[in-house]
C-alpha cells in the first residue's frame, strides 16, 4: 500500500487541533484510517479543563484502537464507544453538558479483503477512487446547508471591513446563531460528549474491488476546492495522487497568503489547521 499523511497548524504559535492516523494491519487484516478536525472554541468558558488537542488525541486514539480490535462493531458503534470512553476520562472534572465542551469532526475508514467501510461526521471530506478512475466525494453537507437567515448573517459579516467594531459585533451574532444549530435537530453534528451523535454520521460500505484509493481531508485542506475553487474534488484527488498531501497543504497556504484579508476568497480564518491522509490500496 501507499500511505501518505500531512498535517500543519494554521498558526505555528498555536497547537494543531487536527488528528490523523492510519493503523496497519487491523487485527491481522486490512487497516483503518482516522481523521479528526478539532473545533476551536470561542474565547471564554467552555466548561472543560482540557484543550481541544487533548480531546482529539484521546478520541482519535480510541477510534484507532476500537477500529482494529472490534471488527464485530459497526463504525457508528465504534464512534459512540469512543465518544463515551473519552467523556468518561474527564466527566468528573469538567462540565460535559456545556455546548462548547471539546469536540471534533470525524472521518473513519476501515477496510479488509472484502469491503471498505466509511463514516463521515461534519465538514471534513472523504474522497473514494474507483477502478474506472471515478472519484466519489462522501460529504456531510449539514454545516454547509445552514438556514437562509444564518447564511445571510454570514454574508453580512464578510461584507464589513476586517478589524472594524461593526464586523466584530456582527461576527459574534453570527457565531451565536451557528452555535445554536450545533448538535441540534435541524442543525449539524460533531463528536463531543454525547455518543448519540454517532447515529447522525454519514456511513456506508463499498466492495473492496470497487475502491482503489481513499483520501481524507479536514476543511483546512479542503479549502483548495471549497474556498479557493482551484478545481473540483476529482482534480483535488489527482493532485494528491501525483504530488502527495504535503503539496496540497502547501498550495493552500500559498493561496491563503495571496489573499490575507479574505477579500477575494472570504473565510472565517486567514489560515486553518490542515490535515490530509491518502491511502492507495
Amino acid at each position: 500500500m501507499r500511505i501518505e499523511l500531512a498535517t500543519e497548524p494554521g498558526d505555528p504559535a498555536r497547537p494543531n487541533e487536527d488528528h490523523a492516523a492510519v493503523i496497519l494491519p487491523a487485527a491481522g487484516q486490512g487497516g483503518s484510517l482516522v481523521l479528526l478536525d478539532g473545533v476551536t472554541p470561542p474565547a471564554g468558558d467552555d466548561g472543560c479543563l482540557h484543550s481541544v488537542p487533548w480531546f482529539t488525541a484521546r478520541l482519535g486514539g480510541a477510534l484507532g484502537e476500537l477500529s482494529v480490535s472490534r471488527r464485530d462493531m459497526t463504525l457508528s458503534e465504534i464512534l459512540a464507544a469512543a465518544i463515551a470512553r473519552t467523556a468518561e476520562v474527564h466527566r468528573h472534572t469538567c462540565d460535559l453538558s456545556h455546548p462548547r465542551t471539546p469536540q471534533a469532526t470525524v472521518i473513519l475508514v476501515r477496510w479488509d479483503e472484502e469491503q471498505v467501510e466509511h463514516l463521515v461526521l461534519s465538514d471534513s471530506a472523504l474522497l473514494v477512487a474507483g477502478p474506472d478512475g471515478r472519484i466519489t466525494p462522501v460529504l456531510d453537507r449539514r454545516l454547509a446547508q445552514l438556514p437562509p437567515a444564518v447564511r445571510a448573517m454570514r454574508d453580512a459579516v464578510r461584507a464589513l471591513p476586517r478589524g472594524s467594531a461593526e464586523r466584530a459585533e456582527a461576527g459574534r451574532a453570527y457565531g451565536a446563531a451557528v452555535e445554536a444549530l450545533r448538535n441540534a435537530e435541524d442543525g449539524f453534528f460533531t463528536a463531543a460528549a454525547d455518543p448519540a451523535a454517532a447515529d447522525r454520521a454519514v456511513t456506508g460500505t463499498w466492495p473492496r474491488a470497487e475502491v482503489t484509493a481513499v483520501a481524507a481531508l479536514t476543511d483546512g485542506a479542503g479549502r483548495w476546492v471549497e474556498t479557493f475553487r482551484q478545481g473540483d474534488w476529482a482534480e483535488c484527488f489527482a493532485l494528491l495522487r501525483k504530488d502527495g498531501p504535503q503539496r496540497l497543504v502547501d498550495r493552500v497556504r500559498e493561496l491563503e497568503r495571496a489573499d490575507p484579508e479574505g477579500t477575494a476568497y472570504p473565510r472565517g480564518k486567514r489560515h486553518d489547521d490542515a490535515a490530509v491522509v491518502y491511502a492507495e490500496f
